[in-house]
């Protein structure tokens, strides 16, 4: 057991094999040392910095504990939100319940952020592919978009079934987070000079698995530092956390259905779930639904690929 506590390098000098076998061995601890481990990551970040951090909170479970986490060491840590415009309203009032919280306000609405990029569908990676076909001069990088690169896997070529998006009649784009979250969180931490704890785990994208067994939990040498001391955790991990120790979340995960508290506009992963985001949403929060449909122009969206919304 004490050897799956190690030290902050120990991933940069391993071979990718062990690297997965260590993360798969450290998801696998009990509760307790997970905590033990996430505190030391936090310690360890805090003094880096000399005490110049902040827990980036979006009011959602994993941010809720790792807020917790935070302030059992560093009761005055302060919390950031970015109110972006796209939460529940449940998650809004949640966050006015914590003290010592500094919401982030971003320069584009998302309105505007569709209007001049386009909308977010399928993953990061699909619309970041079909904008780049979409707008890019390079003849190579649309030829890799469209075909592959020149190996047995055909990587970096955006998947067949996704292919007719290229042709939609409406802008598709990865670039809203960019626009709502990072730019906000960048300035913020350029005017304060103090660097984030994200609540991010390996278990929520295959990106943050591979950045995890690149970098480690606390990443310093980035051109945008970060740490995530929750990477090794899973999601029934947070929810024994919470239980266990009696820590107050948003009423929004009592709802039936909703299981997670992403942008509520979002469109990434809804062809996946049934029901997916916007059919739960046209029963929980009716007004949010017909504003995303009718306002934003979500309906024509989803209609063109076929995603059930009602």
């Amino acid at each position: 057991m004490r050897g799956l506590v190690i030290s902050l390098g120990l991933l940069k000098s391993m071979n990718p094999e062990d690297k997965r076998w260590l993360l798969k061995a450290r998801q696998s601890l009990p509760l307790n040392i997970k905590v033990r481990m996430t505190q030391q990551r936090i310690e360890q970040w805090y003094t880096y910095w000399g005490g110049d951090i902040y827990v980036a909170f979006s009011g959602g479970k994993d941010s809720t504990v790792l807020a917790h986490i935070a302030r059992s060491l560093y009761p005055n840590i302060p919390l950031v939100f970015n109110d972006t415009g796209l939460e529940y309203p449940e998650i809004r009032n949640f966050v006015k319940t914590w003290s010592n919280v500094t919401w982030l306000k971003p320069k584009m609405s998302f309105r505007e952020v569709l209007t001049k990029y386009g909308y977010p569908v399928v993953s990061k990676e699909v619309s970041q592919k079909i904008y780049q076909v979409r707008t890019t001069k390079s003849e190579k990088l649309r030829h890799k978009r469209l075909h592959g690169d020149n190996n047995k896997y055909r990587s970096g070529k955006i998947p067949e079934k996704w292919k007719f998006l290229i042709d939609a009649p409406f802008q598709i784009s990865h670039k809203c987070c960019d626009a709502l979250k990072k730019r906000p969180a960048a300035k913020y931490t350029k005017e304060t000079d103090r660097q984030p704890l994200l609540g991010t785990m390996t278990i929520d994208s295959h990106f943050r698995r591979q950045t995890y067994l690149r970098y480690g939990c606390n990443a310093y040498n980035l051109t945008r530092p970060r740490s995530m001391p929750m990477a090794f955790w899973t999601t029934d991990d947070v929810w024994e956390y919470i239980k266990t120790y009696n820590v107050s979340y948003c009423s929004v995960y009592d709802t039936e259905g909703i299981i997670g508290t992403g942008c509520v506009f979002c469109a990434f992963g809804a062809h996946r779930a049934n029901p997916n985001k916007f059919q739960l949403l046209a029963q929980t929060h009716p007004k949010l639904h017909a504003y995303c449909m009718d306002n934003l122009g979500m309906r024509e969206v989803l209609e063109y690929m076929n995603i059930n919304f009602t």
